[in-house]
């Protein structure tokens, strides 16, 4: 099972905890932890990434084992930590201000 992290007005929005748990089947990359959250959870398509190039936002964020993976290829395999749920896969809101 796979932990997903989620911030509070994506928990909101989806009217899910902050934390939930998926199954992934291998490999398990970004794009897969992230077509499983979009199918479970409809409200939530779009929101992370766009819903036509599947490019994640702008302010969006992804974490895993403490390491910012958002720039790394959705088709990556994330760490064997979050695989096994022993760490979550955490999506994080960016804040922007000047």
């Amino acid at each position: 099972m796979i932990r997903v992290a989620l911030p509070g007005p994506l928990a909101t929005l989806a009217r899910i905890g902050s934390e939930v748990t998926l199954d992934v089947p291998p490999p398990v990359t970004q794009r897969a932890v992230l077509d499983a959250v979009e199918t479970r959870w409809p409200a939530l398509r779009g929101t992370m990434r766009d819903a036509q190039s599947g490019r994640r936002r702008s302010l969006v964020r992804f974490y895993a084992c403490g390491e910012d993976v958002s720039h790394e290829s959705p088709d990556a395999p994330l760490p064997e930590a979050v695989v096994s749920g022993d760490e979550p896969y955490i999506v994080l809101g960016a804040i922007a201000g000047g």
